[in-house]
């Protein structure tokens, strides 16, 4: 996993899931453009990288314009002569059920997550296409956007965006040898904090208590440290093979996450109707509807 001489963008990388990522990848050779909205907290985290003996420069502005985009991919040519890795993690939460969601909750979510996503990602291709060698998108999702959340129509939306932004520029930048890939993180952070299902156990962890085994491995739930990982396996070329995929991790596990698909399918001579379809449906293709939302986490009973 030798990173040496390699360049990268980290977004939103001042603390939680962004920092450890740009500590892995510092960790494995690569210099790092940390990204942040506070210029303190920017500061701060390329002191952290820095002091553990990586390269790192801070460049703050927040992401979703075309311009905070080139400023990012140019402070890497400009300090490192280069740009091989990007990792869009940059997110904001503005959380209401849809009733009550503004149009600026929606624009403020969809803004962060889904255009500075597209924008970085448009600015950092070019650069890669210009400069060849190849290179690594590495988009962060979030299991939100593979099956909904109650209260995050946008961030849930910008989400499922990112998937399929992965897999339509594995397509296309294909030929000029850059991965694209989607990660699904599941970590403890301040946005998981808040879901009453884990919240305890993040006190906990906090305090010194390891997260038991129920959470690390059966729900793939760890520290942004756990996450991390697949970020320099992923820029590595042991993943050169490896694009257009969802992958999950967090814990103690890691999955890959399937394409949407059709599940099942029925066919009528001559086209439907609607009263052929209400007799079809509930024993064809509605025999067994998708669930939806992301399963609670369920201790294990004490026997």
């Amino acid at each position: 996993m030798d990173l040496t001489g390699k360049a990268a963008v980290v977004t939103g990388s001042g603390r939680g899931l962004g920092l450890a990522y740009a500590h892995a990848l510092a960790a494995h050779g690569a210099s790092v453009v940390v990204n942040d909205v506070d210029e303190a907290v920017a500061g701060a985290a390329v002191k952290s990288l820095t002091e553990a003996g990586g390269r790192a420069v801070a460049e703050v502005v927040p992401v979703g314009t075309a311009e905070a985009a080139e400023r990012l991919v140019n402070r890497a040519v400009e300090e490192f002569g280069r740009l091989d890795i990007l990792v869009t993690n940059a997110g904001i939460l503005r959380d209401k059920v849809l009733w009550k969601m503004t149009d600026e909750d929606f624009d403020a979510v969809i803004t962060t997550h889904l255009r500075g996503t597209f924008t970085c990602a448009r600015a950092a291709a070019v650069r890669m296409r210009e400069q060849g060698g190849g290179g690594t998108l590495i988009l962060v999702g979030s299991p939100a956007g593979q099956r909904g959340n109650f209260g995050q129509t946008n961030y849930a939306a910008a989400k499922a965006g990112i998937a399929a932004m992965a897999r339509t520029w594995s397509m296309e930048l294909g030929r000029a040898n850059i991965t694209v890939n989607a990660i699904v993180p599941v970590a403890a952070t301040a946005m998981t904090e808040t879901i009453p299902a884990f919240a305890p156990y993040i006190e906990a962890m906090r305090g010194g208590e390891p997260l038991p085994d129920f959470l690390r491995k059966g729900e793939g739930f760890g520290t942004p440290e756990d996450c991390a990982a697949l970020v320099p396996f992923l820029a590595s070329d042991a993943a050169r093979g490896i694009t257009g995929q969802a992958i999950g991790i967090g814990g103690d596990k890691v999955a890959l996450w399937s394409h949407p698909q059709e599940i099942r399918a029925a066919y009528a001579d001559g086209g439907w109707t609607p009263d052929s379809l209400a007799d079809a449906f509930p024993t064809s293709v509605g025999a067994e509807l998708q669930t939806v939302g992301i399963p609670a986490p369920k201790a294990p009973e004490a026997s």
